[in-house]
């Protein structure tokens, strides 16, 4: 508007404008929301979420309080986002299958491995747990600087100082902006090892540590089948993965039966998932070697699997199951934190623990430093005390006189005006003899401490044997056994799974409008003739195929699609819609459906007289949209696919224009997908018709009729030619219809 006021509007480019707000954006993700502390291994909701429940009292041994009451705090005081999101962040807290050591004690129903999800938060109570005020230990004595919080009215902590390694031993997950992190669980006792050695030896090379952490250790147990060289070399760069399986037995049965006992599963995989992905495996028939599965868990996981017949071999259905569920996975390591400057960074596992232990010197420094201090201020008023003691009918004098006893106290005896306060507030039982003699023993004490802390602040020596030994306490009190084993196992090697399908005899019937069925055993040409199809609907391709065969259909557009013969629908009724199992538009016909085999040869040829030879494995495709075989030409379509006999070594071609020509096998290239090259060159149409014959043999033809009379030409001198040459009129007799069969 033209009197408008745009004295505030600033003129910038909007891609300037936008890379700045995002950038902002991004920094506040990656520093203040996804990526934990390596000092204390928290990201900020998990550290308010502690530091409220400590101001809230919920100390171990205190009564618990409601998770409302928590998240009510934590939201409106500290940290203002999502209620659900707080209270989901404080469940894996307290959840002992989620956490190696869990920070919150919860009462109530907070989940559980079958994946089920926590109640409400007015329904469920928490407090913390001993590991969790470890890990807020002298958060009073002045070791780390506090910040105020979002609105100025409260403060809360940086960093906890605790001495627990919480990043290694309880782990991390997030998604920041342009990274992530995924840290692993480990074991206690092992990272105290790790650290203790590297204190001593803190240039200790990484195989060393890996000596020492020999890996994850996962609430669930499992058990870890990677390699040590492969262990060492994730932990070195800070990135990897560890492959995890579940813990499996094989259980023997009265009668010569077994089963397969699971009674740990991979760390982070919901129960309930892993039984639905069993049983849709049955269901599906993609291991026809397992039968059943069955949950006999209570608060141990119990999963009992039954193979088919005692005669399976049991290594071959764990590396089945291994294979196609998550009784294996792989679990990533991304050691991506924040450092003591808020920078992130991927570390090595000797780094993020290097960084720790300088952070808990700090810690130690700072304490002893803050303790110093408040000795001084108690020495100076004990000195007061005693100097009150060494002159007590003065005072007492001094008291009773004056008016303001106080100015001429610190000017008679040269106190201070703070040991002055301490006398006159003095009570009447502490002029009693033996307080004097408490007061000289408390000075003497303090004194000593005194001096051992300074020594201890001055001595990086002392400092690191404190270490130590604090780092000792900690394991005898908090330390405890290695739940994940380490059992080194070769990838799950290759299945044959068309061996895990009973391999039946089936005809496949495809109609000319594209319904599909398969009918057990191998039928006549005359019984297939006698089905029943749809009104307007006809037999189109039918063939004998066994249950453990793949099939290839191809389309005029180009494409190649797979189907399983195990999978064809039954030949009740009519059969379903081909289109139904792969992505095939309506207006697209099929051209062929045959069984191929890895190892077979195709010849592939398309309407405008371009062809080529491929492989059976190279028309197999993984997904429902299949794969594009041949690049067609604007208007063009694929006319024929048919399967060259071994022993074939020519190719006959006709055209509509009702040429033929005969050319070497060779002279066609072997592609796994392209145009190919000329087979015969028209002036008017395209091409009809393509077949690989052997030449000695001789070109045959059906007569037409109902006596199956076959003509065969084996003089075809007159119809040889280069590739790519116009042809001759065919033989006389050849069928009309320009087909060679």
């Amino acid at each position: 508007m033209p009197d408008q006021d745009l004295s505030s509007v600033i003129e910038t480019p909007f891609d300037a404008a936008l890379s700045e707000r995002y950038l902002v954006y991004a920094l506040s993700t990656i520093t203040a929301r996804s990526l934990p502390d390596v000092r204390d291994g928290l990201k900020p909701v998990h550290r308010r979420l502690l530091w409220a429940m400590r101001l809230l009292r919920l100390d171990p041994t205190g009564a618990y309080k409601k998770s409302a009451r928590v998240v009510g705090d934590v939201i409106g005081k500290y940290h203002p986002h999502g209620d659900q999101s707080v209270y989901d962040a404080m469940v894996r807290l307290a959840q002992d299958f989620a956490l190696r050591y869990p920070l919150v004690d919860g009462q109530g129903n907070f989940g559980n491995i079958d994946g089920d999800n926590a109640a409400a938060y007015r329904y469920t109570e928490a407090r913390l747990t001993p590991i969790a005020m470890r890990l807020m230990a002298g958060l009073d004595e002045g070791t780390v600087d506090f910040r105020a919080t979002y609105n100025g009215e409260e403060e809360e902590p940086e960093v906890f100082p605790g001495l627990f390694p919480n990043l290694l031993a309880n782990g991390a997950s997030g998604i920041a902006v342009g990274m992530a992190t995924s840290i692993p669980p480990h074991n206690l006792t092992e990272l105290v090892d790790a650290a203790v050695h590297l204190i001593d030896n803190p240039k200790a090379g990484d195989r060393e540590l890996t000596d020492i952490v020999k890996g994850p250790d996962f609430p669930t147990g499992g058990v870890l089948v990677d390699d040590k060289d492969t262990i060492t070399r994730a932990y070195v760069s800070g990135r990897g993965a560890f492959r995890l399986r579940a813990r499996v037995s094989t259980e023997r049965e009265k009668g010569g039966g077994w089963h397969l006992l699971v009674s740990e599963i991979p760390y982070g995989v919901p129960k309930s998932k892993l039984i639905e992905q069993i049983a849709q495996l049955i269901a599906d028939k993609k291991l026809p070697i397992l039968a059943d599965v069955r949950d006999e868990s209570d608060e141990q996981v119990r999963l009992i699997l039954e193979p088919r017949a005692r005669t399976v071999d049991p290594d071959l259905l764990l590396e089945s199951l291994y294979r196609l569920t998550d009784l294996e996975i792989r679990f990533p390591l991304n050691l991506n934190v924040l450092d003591a400057s808020r920078t992130p960074g991927v570390m090595s596992l000797k780094e993020a623990l290097l960084a720790w232990l300088a952070f808990q010197i700090d810690v130690l420094v700072r304490r002893s430093r803050v303790r110093i201090e408040k000795i001084d201020d108690r020495l100076e008023i004990l000195a007061g005390l005693l100097a009150a003691y060494l002159n007590l009918d003065r005072v007492i004098a001094i008291i009773r006189s004056e008016d303001e006893p106080k100015p001429l106290m610190m000017a008679e005896f040269s106190l201070s005006d703070r040991q002055a306060e301490a006398i006159l507030n003095m009570r009447l039982r502490s002029l009693r003899k033996l307080e004097e003699m408490e007061i000289g023993r408390e000075r003497q004490s303090l004194e000593k401490e005194r001096d051992e802390l300074a020594k201890l602040i001055d001595s990086p020596a002392r400092q690191r044997t404190r270490l130590k030994r604090d780092l000792t306490t900690l394991k005898e009190k908090f330390g405890d056994e290695r739940r994940t084993s380490i059992e080194e196992a070769a990838v799950a090697r290759d299945i044959d799974w068309s061996a895990m399908i009973e391999k039946e005899p089936i005809t496949v019937i495809l109609s000319q409008r594209g319904w599909i069925r398969a009918m057990k055993g191998h039928l006549a040409l005359d019984q297939v003739a006698e089905l029943k199809w749809r009104e307007g609907d006809g037999p189109f391709i039918h063939f004998h195929a066994q249950t453990t065969d793949r099939l290839a259909l191809f389309a005029s557009n180009g494409r190649v699609y797979t189907l399983a013969g195990d999978k064809l629908p039954s030949a009740r009724g009519f059969g379903e819609p081909v289109r139904l199992f792969i992505d095939l538009e309506a207006e697209i016909d099929i051209v062929q459906l045959l069984a191929v085999r890895p190892d077979m040869k195709l010849l592939v040829a398309s309407s405008d007289g371009r062809g080529f030879v491929t492989s059976g494995e190279g028309t197999l495709a993984e997904t429902r949209k299949g794969k594009q075989l041949v690049n067609l030409r604007p208007g063009g379509s694929v006319a024929v696919v048919r399967p060259i006999p071994d022993e074939a070594d020519a190719v006959a071609v006709i055209g509509e224009n009702r040429k033929m020509v005969v050319f070497a096998l060779s002279e066609l290239p072997e592609l796994g997908r392209g145009q190919g090259v000329t087979l015969q060159r028209y002036r008017d149409g395209g091409l009809s018709d393509a077949v690989a014959f052997r030449l000695e043999r001789g070109l045959s033809w059906a007569l037409g009729g109902e006596t199956g009379r076959v003509r065969t030409e084996t003089d075809l001198s007159p119809w040889r030619a280069a590739r790519g040459a116009a042809g001759r009129m065919p033989p006389i007799g050849f069928p009309r219809n320009n087909r060679f069969a």
